[in-house]
């Protein structure tokens, strides 16, 4: 028996449109990683870009377990001495763009290299609850319902 390839013809790509509102944000990430990488269809191939383009709206009403709103930190480097700088999970949700807490655990579930970040393409968040993607016709991933572990109150 031989193992099946998908050829780039026969890929099928959806449109999904995810709600993180009340979803606590490492389950929310780890859904939207796998539909990006496609490893919920039965066709999977590692080495392709199967996934679905997944939309995620009111990003900035993600929920955090414990004291991670106040305690997670994320760094970078401005690349000059002395120029590490950080903020709070806290800072960024309450900022001008909340919803790169949410990109950054979705790439952060991504693989490193060429095909992730063409699968990072297919996402899009949104901090509000409009989104520009009517005329594509996503389907309503309810992630909330999937498991009762998935929302905070």
């Amino acid at each position: 028996m031989k193992t099946y390839t998908a050829k780039p013809a026969e890929i099928e790509k959806k449109w999904v449109i995810i709600d993180a509102e009340g979803v606590v944000l490492g389950r929310l990430a780890s859904i939207v990683a796998m539909r990006l990488r496609g490893k919920h269809k039965a066709t999977f191939t590692p080495h392709m870009d199967m996934g679905d383009n997944v939309i995620v709206i009111n990003a900035d009403k993600v929920q955090m377990t414990g004291k991670k709103r106040d305690d997670k930190t994320y760094y970078w480097h401005t690349n000059h001495p002395g120029g590490i700088k950080s903020r709070t999970a806290r800072q960024i949700l309450e900022g001008a763009h909340p919803e790169r807490v949410v990109m950054k655990a979705v790439e952060r579930m991504i693989s490193r290299n060429r095909l992730g970040r063409a699968q990072m393409a297919n996402l899009r968040v949104y901090a509000g609850a409009e989104h520009p993607h009517e005329a594509q016709q996503p389907e309503v991933l309810d992630v909330k319902s999937m498991n009762k572990k998935n929302t905070r109150s």
